[in-house]
């Protein structure tokens, strides 16, 4: 997309996280998983559940060799882990915020409870028109929302647990990501993050062939490839941005993490915005974020993923940074105004709900990987911190594969 962005890594707030100094951390009990989700990075395992000693090694090498606020449990689907509860447990014994990312099929009010007491911090929920659903298989991201409002209510009702969501977008779902945070913004009091993962796979048929050292690997047998895909994988942050301007010509992101190898690409990018389900005020800025992140980790050495689901709906607190941060005093100027223009938006509480946009690894004509720089997804294999979503070259060969392009390597 050549369109010129009106921000830049000059004007947002490059997030201060790094390979040993991060806010999450992400942990795979298992790769077993009960659906199939398109584009999905992981290869279903039936017989990789990792026992609970193999699980406390992980989380030792994760508090020697990384500072975290959360570790996400991931896979594979966590709840199919006969020992879900007592993993939860583990992590918060460390002071860790435990957040369990789940597709949520397996989830029941019994669980949820079980969970809670175990010290649950948050779900995430991954739901999107990608998956194999049973009963749900061929509904758009619209009539999923039914779905995820069953989600979102059982957590409410529990209470005191954060709620996110997240969807691979696609091209052909990318028209729906407006209309996906309209219905964010209808439940803002329940629903704390949105999360959209923009679709990657590694297309054999076209232009690149695979290496370990100066050998040739197939790579067909790995999850995250395909014969042939003949829809694009090399959408952008900056063009779900624009999608999203559509419904709020407004948006503007306030945070992000750059990759690998080039400076100015958006691998994950942080939208604040505050509101109520009739009305946004507007988006917090750079300052807002740098303050919060730089106070939480001079008083707690780490940085913040996850903020307690209480704090989102204190949005008034919030104006005593505007001093501060020029978002916060659009977002306030906003509010006082709907007293007289907005009646109904200026009495409803003010919450505040996180936008992220995930764009993971591209590759360059040259064969080069941008990777995210800083990630938060970085998980443990043979005692060594690597991306989560490269795992299964680490299972295969010990390392990650160099791509070539294949005019070079035939001449």
């Amino acid at each position: 997309m050549d369109k010129k962005l009106d921000y830049s890594p000059q004007t947002i707030y490059r997030l201060p996280w790094n390979l040993a100094d991060n806010a999450i951390s992400w942990l795979e009990p298992t790769s077993k998983c009960n659906l199939y989700c398109d584009g999905c990075y992981r290869e279903n395992r039936d017989t990789s559940h990792k026992s609970i000693e193999e699980i406390k090694h992980e989380l030792d090498v994760f508090e020697k060799l990384r500072k975290c606020d959360s570790v996400s449990i991931a896979g594979g689907e966590p709840l199919t882990h006969p020992q879900i509860v007592e993993i939860v447990r583990l992590i918060k014994k460390k002071n860790w915020k435990p957040v369990i990312n789940t597709n949520g099929a397996l989830l029941t009010k019994e669980l949820l409870h079980e969970l809670k007491e175990a010290g649950v911090f948050g779900f995430t929920f991954h739901i999107d028109s990608g998956q194999r659903r049973p009963h749900w298989t061929g509904k758009n991201e619209i009539e999923l929302n039914e779905l995820r409002l069953q989600l979102a209510e059982m957590l409410a009702e529990e209470g005191g647990i954060t709620c996110s969501f997240n969807a691979t977008i696609y091209p052909e779902n990318l028209k729906y990501v407006p209309e996906l945070l309209k219905w964010g913004q209808g439940h803002i009091d329940k629903v704390h993050i949105m999360v959209f993962i923009i679709y990657r796979m590694a297309v054999l048929d076209k232009e690149f062939d695979y290496f370990i050292g100066d050998k040739k690997v197939t790579f067909d047998n790995i999850s995250y490839s395909k014969l042939s895909d003949e829809r694009r994988i090399d959408i952008k942050t900056q063009e779900v941005v624009e999608e999203i301007r559509k419904a709020y010509p407004d948006f503007m992101p306030c945070a992000y993490l750059n990759g690998t190898m080039q400076s100015d690409s958006y691998k994950w990018l942080l939208t604040g915005r505050m509101g109520n389900k009739h009305q946004i005020f507007g988006y917090l800025g750079p300052r807002f974020m740098e303050i919060v992140q730089t106070f939480k980790h001079l008083f707690t050495d780490s940085y913040l993923a996850y903020s307690k689901s209480k704090n989102n709906r204190r949005g008034r607190l919030y104006f005593l940074l505007a001093p501060f941060d020029k978002g916060i005093r659009t977002i306030a100027k906003n509010y006082f105004k709907s007293f007289l223009e907005n009646p109904k938006a200026f009495f409803s509480r003010l919450h505040y709900q996180s936008v992220m946009i995930i764009q993971p690894g591209d590759v360059f004509a040259n064969g080069d990987v941008n990777m995210c720089d800083g990630c938060p997804d970085i998980t443990v294999w043979d005692d060594k911190l690597i991306w989560s979503c490269r795992m299964e070259e680490q299972m295969k060969w010990g390392q990650n594969v160099r791509t070539v392009p294949k005019l070079v390597n035939s001449e």
